[in-house]
């Protein structure tokens, strides 16, 4: 897959659960009230700007591929997340046992991965 093409797939995933961010916000503020979902919500939105800031500093990147891979796994970190708790929340069952923990520290991870690729490429430009 080209860069251009992952860059905007990313764009394009972060649109769509920045969206549902919002969606989910929206029933917590006037249907259910539940922090969890509060806080899921919050999440999704929170990452899905971080997924379109991770593909525009792709375009600078020296491995375009690298970073737009790192957004994918935090996008998709985040919405087994946010999936998990919004799930139970409205439905009254999990994904899997402790998908959302498993998430949560799948995003913890895609951050120190953030932290690392920033140092590599750091290094590469100086070279």
């Amino acid at each position: 897959m080209n860069s251009d093409r992952s860059r905007f797939l990313l764009a394009a995933a972060a649109g769509l659960l920045g969206a549902a961010g919002v969606s989910i916000a929206a029933i917590a503020a006037h249907r259910v009230d539940s922090p969890a979902l509060a806080t899921a919500a919050m999440m999704l939105m929170v990452h899905a700007s971080a997924g379109l800031a991770i593909a525009a500093l792709s375009v600078a990147a020296q491995n375009t591929k690298r970073w737009c891979a790192l957004g994918g796994y935090m996008l998709a970190a985040v919405a087994l997340f946010a999936g998990d708790i919004a799930l139970n929340t409205l439905a009254g069952f999990h994904l899997f046992p402790m998908a959302a923990p498993t998430g949560g520290s799948l995003l913890i991870a895609s951050w120190l991965a953030v932290a690392v690729c920033a140092v590599l490429e750091g290094r590469s430009s100086q070279q």
